[in-house]
């Protein structure tokens, strides 16, 4: 283990590296995340890096899983939200608000050829995607059509990430934004059924 500062030791802490790792991940990409440019990025030395991990790998599951925890609470707060239809439209504002957790989730999409990265986004996917379909089904749609329309729901999130993250020409003002934002709740989000097998 490399020595390190006394002042590296006691300025960063496990959560800061953690942190700066998902802030590179997001701007640059899974493949951009290195202990050298993450330590020069912190203004520490790398002895501060090897306090705290033994690898750059170690580094990157320690973020994702710090991350994927955030995710959880975060879902957990809308999921107590009583009220189905204001609970998925919460979530659908919540989505189209400038969040770091969107352009990191569109690098992980990037990088699916780590078997843990894919197996981190399957397990978010399946997570989220139940939580759609359990709203939609509170709102009164069969389990299938509840399944389809939480697919449907979280593709569009997805690739719009996509899109926005490659700019393959999706440039949208403000208010723009705020218009298809406000279609989308419109459209996939309808109003209380009083049967579920209409």
């Amino acid at each position: 283990m490399p020595p390190m500062k006394a002042t590296d030791k006691k300025r960063l802490t496990v959560v800061d590296w953690e942190e700066a790792a998902l802030e590179m991940i997001a701007e640059q990409g899974v493949d951009a995340l290195a202990v050298e440019p993450l330590a020069r990025r912190l203004g520490v030395t790398k002895g501060s890096f090897y306090w705290h991990f033994s690898s750059r790998d170690e580094l990157l599951y320690s973020a994702l899983k710090h991350w994927l925890d955030e995710e959880s609470r975060m879902v957990e707060q809308i999921r107590a939200i009583q009220d189905p239809r204001q609970r998925l439209i919460d979530l659908f504002q919540l989505a189209a608000q400038e969040h770091p957790s969107h352009k990191l989730l569109s690098a992980l999409f990037q990088a699916q050829g780590d078997e843990s990265i894919a197996h981190l986004l399957e397990q978010i996917s399946s997570q989220r995607l139940a939580s759609l379909s359990e709203s939609f089904a509170e709102l009164g749609m069969n389990p299938t059509e509840a399944d389809h329309r939480a697919l449907l729901a979280y593709t569009a999130y997805v690739g719009f990430l996509q899109l926005v993250r490659k700019s393959h020409g999706v440039k949208m003002t403000p208010e723009a934004f705020e218009q298809y934002i406000n279609h989308m709740i419109d459209t996939l989000i309808p109003s209380c059924r009083s049967n579920p097998d209409e």
